[in-house]
């Protein structure tokens, strides 16, 4: 094997290993190996023009001289959301001061370097801390309301930080990073029973290392079981006048569904989206014990219904189970069943942590960009 070859699939390796462990990213983002290529790595040092302090991720605008000529790069950063919660600001680091950075060039051959270091007179910024809650030592148990039903949610606190990030069958085990991205294109097949179609859509997908993913380019909602794997997570907010269910989005611009709890029909509104296919479907939901039971249907196909970019067609149907174990655990369990995609119905379950005291985070996918 080729001595770069052979950095080029270390880097990958401890990339996905860096990504999946330790310090929690922001999962509403691309993902880096999308747009910088990890067999080429580069360091620059020069003086900070500008700091660009917003989503999806924060840039340092830094001009480097060769001693002739002065060249202006772009430096990509962690999302401001990581970085304020690690203890940056955007004064951090400010224009005219002298940064050295080793990073990952842009594929596209653009002034453009992610960082993987960045230090000011010696001494490193933008590290980043774990954000993710610690557990509690000991478990208390869910709370429940007058009725006696358990409380999804309330006004102070989130779920979020989910066990898994992408789709994958249960009982399957195939590594992949937190974006989705397979270690190995071959395990392809593996993830979930999909048709040949499907498939080899999958795999193009991962072989453009997800670049194509309509979420980041052109700001698609994350339909499907994709909002469920985002650190930034969801709230639930209980309408029991009305019988409906918001779940609102840290992920999604913005962005939430409805559960309708009243049993109406799974149609449309003349005066409202008339019968058009949703990015989130259209959904009842019902209490079986304590476990919520939303059954969804009506989906568009403009959107991932997963990190890492599995196919879906508008047969798609969703039946999914909520079940707030304690006070800090929300399991998640999904059935999927999409006949144009795939050979029969399967499941995918994982678990979301409690974030006490705080509101579901902002995130929008490209508010400073063109």
């Amino acid at each position: 094997m080729q001595k770069s070859k052979l950095k080029s699939m270390i880097r990958l390796v401890v990339l996905a290993t860096a990504l999946g462990a330790g310090i929690e990213h922001v999962s509403a983002q691309p993902a880096i190996i999308a747009k910088f290529d990890p067999a080429s790595e580069m360091s620059l040092s020069g003086i900070v023009t500008y700091v660009d302090w917003k989503n999806p991720r924060a840039h340092v605008f830094v001009n480097v001289s060769d001693g002739s000529t002065v060249t202006n790069w772009a430096v990509e950063l962690e999302s401001p959301l990581i970085l304020k919660g690690s203890g940056w600001n955007e004064a951090s680091v400010k224009p005219g001061d002298r940064v050295d950075v080793k990073g990952l060039r842009a594929r596209n051959g653009s002034r453009q370097l992610w960082s993987e270091t960045m230090t000011v007179a010696g001494k490193p910024v933008f590290t980043l801390k774990d954000l993710k809650p610690a557990t509690p030592a000991r478990s208390e148990p869910a709370p429940r309301g007058s009725d006696g039903k358990v409380i999804l949610g309330s006004a102070e606190g989130y779920w979020g930080f989910p066990s898994e990030h992408a789709l994958v069958e249960d009982g399957v085990n195939v590594p992949m990073d937190r974006y989705g991205q397979l270690t190995e294109l071959g395990d392809a097949a593996k993830v979930a029973p999909m048709q040949p179609w499907a498939l080899a859509l999958y795999a193009h997908r991962q072989e453009r290392s997800l670049q194509d993913d309509p979420m980041f380019i052109n700001c698609k909602p994350p339909g499907g079981p994709r909002q469920y794997q985002s650190d930034l997570g969801i709230k639930f907010v209980e309408d029991k006048v009305n019988e409906r269910i918001f779940i609102l989005m840290g992920s999604g611009n913005r962005n939430y569904r409805i559960i309708y709890m009243d049993g109406r029909e799974k149609v449309g509104s003349v005066t409202g989206d008339d019968d058009n296919p949703l990015y989130y479907g259209r959904a009842l939901g019902k209490w079986e014990g304590d476990t919520l039971v939303v059954n969804t249907k009506g989906f568009n196909e403009d959107f991932w219904l997963t990190n890492g970019g599995l196919p879906h067609t508008n047969k798609l149907e969703l039946t999914e189970r909520f079940t707030r174990s304690d006070m800090n655990t929300l399991q998640y369990q999904v059935t999927l069943t999409d006949a144009g995609a795939y050979t029969r119905p399967w499941n995918a379950s994982w678990t979301m942590q409690w974030v006490a005291g705080q509101e579901v985070p902002t995130f929008f996918c490209q508010d400073n960009r063109p």
